[in-house]
């Protein structure tokens, strides 16, 4: 968040040829790590911008707790959740396998897909004007986090949020089954708090928006020292 910054590739292309930005219009630039500055466009150079600061550095509210989401490959649909996950304040995305999990990725197409996930939540972060980009973690193996004391699993026959104890560490993670739920044997892996919703059934792709919604209600917003 320099005094000028010159925004060329891909954003500068947006901003300038399909945005039609143009000399004297104001934009917000932020770090991804929560930090943001009002600048005003002073050049246009074909394909890109130049602009300048016209306000000092704001700072904008993070979660207490903060909320991760650890959720299992599904079918179709990550991109979306990814999105609206990030829309909502989520601060870390994570990819799981699981036994039941239908898709199964090849280390190239995990590699490439947790790529265009990182891309979707920086776009979202951007249309949604958050200043934080949630972190995309590697996929894993569900096993990696047994046994963590930040775990909740999102459960339809688990308490309600308000049942729940704060994490100690100042994070949950909510783990978020496949299709076909997660395996008895990966069950008893967690010796978690269960976190229901509501008393039906939801897609893979509802459950960890509405579960992460329901922990960030619990959470507080405030601007960080």
């Amino acid at each position: 968040l320099s005094e000028r910054v010159h925004i060329e590739g891909d954003d500068g292309h947006h901003l300038q040829r399909v945005r039609r930005l143009r000399i004297g219009e104001h934009v917000t630039l932020a770090d991804g790590s929560g930090r943001w500055r009002l600048y005003e466009i002073t050049d246009a150079p074909r394909g890109s911008l130049v602009v300048d600061a016209r306000g000092e550095p704001e700072t904008e509210p993070d979660l207490t707790p903060r909320v991760a989401v650890a959720l299992a490959l599904t079918k179709g649909g990550l991109e979306s959740v990814a999105a609206r996950l990030t829309e909502i304040g989520v601060h870390r995305i994570s990819l799981l396998a699981t036994q039941r999990c239908v898709v199964k990725w090849e280390a190239a197409r995990a590699t490439a897909a947790t790529e265009r996930l990182r891309s979707v939540a920086r776009e979202a972060a951007a249309q949604s004007r958050r200043a934080r980009v949630p972190e995309i973690g590697d996929l894993v193996d569900i096993r990696s986090l047994a046994g963590r004391p930040d775990v909740v699993v999102a459960d339809r026959e688990g308490v309600a949020v308000s049942e729940l104890a704060e994490p100690p560490d100042g994070e949950w993670t909510l783990v978020v089954g496949p299709e076909g739920g997660l395996a008895p044997e990966e069950r008893a892996l967690f010796d978690a708090p269960r976190l229901a919703v509501g008393p039906y059934v939801l897609r893979a792709e509802t459950a960890p928006i509405a579960a992460s919604a329901a922990l960030i209600g619990r959470a507080r917003w405030s601007v960080p020292e």
